[in-house]
């Protein structure tokens, strides 16, 4: 795939030149341009010699003067440039192998893309790379990169992953560690597979890398009803949540002893299913893996709070009743949430709907999964008040659509209620209870 211009942003470094869309970007610097990393690379000097090919297959050179850093402007017609690269494994806790058939059929790509690890915060097995990969890495110093490690003994990793190079790929993970890479990890623990004294080995192990390791994230296996022919797993229970919990602390200590980082961090459902407090907002330290769940509640929790002082919300006689709907896990933070408030209001007139997802299973506690027809059901005739409030990671990124394909509005008509998407942040959750 070539690396096609599709649009030059206003105002930017490329906006001033002959550049056209539809050119072929083919080497900055004398360096090709094989994929979008190339192109964030070689683009970041502050004088750039452009080689392009026009619509009509003429070669052109054009010269750039800008800030070192700053972007060039270009947009391709694919974001990476280069094809998306799939994923190669068929792990045992695989979350996409555990939906239903059915859904839109984007649901069910699993990518494993070192391009989307650095871009996005996708995280990678590196089970697809190859060692000129690893070495291109290195020269481009590509960091972080968001490993999903799960386990550092080469067997189990490759038991786990369901494929031979999950072993020979923890060779890369210590040659990227050694050469200095930022890598933030990510352990989905299973019961009776990588938990206990196998999970110990690897904390140890992760500890020994020193500062390479910015950050390990330790999440429970997330189990559905829709396992026929998978590996069998169990879930996790309320005493091996606290033990895990306690194990990765004790690490954390040692982190923070040996570096003044603490590094080892358990999810926040780790914390809630152990019956514990979430810890303290210094704890997280710079929340380095909020989308794995670190500490989400507690950032949350703070925005709360501070929005509620900023606006010292005064008397209740114009808040209308309404209700909000989340998940299982967050429920009884919202409901406290809520109490808090009453340092300025005498009441707010609250039902807060914690949602069972009988879609994939009641074991499945997050927001962020719940479906369209799961709410409605569970909603349909309860009082509801003027309106709904929802958190947006119940919808499609950037869309208004539920996983189940039902959008918004439709949930509206269904309930016969306006509906409210809270954004990802306590504050709004605030400024959402005053409207009406």
């Amino acid at each position: 795939m070539s690396a096609q211009i599709k649009a030059i942003t206003p105002n930017s470094p490329a906006a001033d030149t002959i550049i056209q869309p539809h050119d072929i970007l083919h080497k900055i610097n004398d360096k090709e341009i094989r994929d979008i990393l190339d192109y964030k690379f070689h683009s970041n000097d502050s004088h750039l010699v452009l080689e392009l090919i026009s619509e009509d297959e003429k070669k052109k050179y054009v010269t750039v003067d800008k800030s070192e850093g700053e972007d060039l402007g270009l947009e391709f017609e694919s974001s990476l440039i280069d094809e998306q690269r799939s994923c190669e494994n068929n792990c045992i806790f695989c979350f996409i192998d555990q939906l239903p058939k059915g859904m839109r059929k984007s649901l069910y790509y699993k990518d494993d893309d070192l391009r989307l690890s650095f871009l996005q915060g996708n995280y990678i097995t590196l089970t697809n790379l190859s060692r000129a990969d690893v070495r291109r890495i290195i020269r481009l110093r590509i960091s972080p990169i968001n490993v999903s490690i799960h386990t550092l003994e080469p067997k189990l990793r490759s038991l786990m992953l369901r494929n031979k190079k999950g072993a020979s790929a923890i060779k890369s993970f210590y040659a990227l560690a050694k050469a200095g890479i930022s890598l933030n990890c990510q352990i989905v623990c299973c019961p009776g597979v990588n938990d206990g004294l196998r999970l110990s080995r690897t904390l140890k192990k992760l500890l020994e890398l020193g500062s390479a390791i910015n950050s390990v994230s330790v999440v429970p296996v997330g189990l559905t009803k829709h396992r026929d022919g998978l590996a069998e797993l169990v879930p996790f229970d309320s005493e091996l949540a606290l033990k895990t919990v306690r194990h990765v602390e004790r690490f954390a200590k040692r982190s923070f002893v040996e570096s003044g980082r603490r590094v080892f961090f358990c999810s926040d459902e780790l914390y809630i299913m152990a019956g514990l407090r979430i810890p303290s907002n210094n704890f997280y330290e710079e929340y380095p893996q909020l989308e794995n769940g670190v500490g989400m509640m507690r950032l949350f929790v703070n925005e709360f709070i501070d929005r509620a002082h900023e606006l010292k919300i005064c008397g209740s006689d114009n808040i209308h009743p309404f209700s909000i709907v989340t998940g299982a896990l967050a429920a009884d933070y919202i409901k406290k949430l809520l109490k808090s408030l009453e340092k300025w209001v005498d009441k707010i007139p609250a039902n807060v709907y914690a949602v069972d997802n009988d879609f994939f299973g009641k074991s499945v506690t997050v927001s962020g999964l719940l479906t369209g027809r799961d709410i409605i059901k569970q909603l349909k005739n309860k009082p509801l008040g003027s309106r709904i409030l929802i958190p947006r990671n119940m919808l499609r990124s950037g869309d208004d659509v539920f996983l189940d394909d039902i959008k918004v509005d439709e949930l509206s008509a269904e309930l016969n209620v306006p509906i409210r998407i809270v954004e990802q942040n306590g504050a709004d959750l605030v400024d959402a209870i005053l409207e009406n």
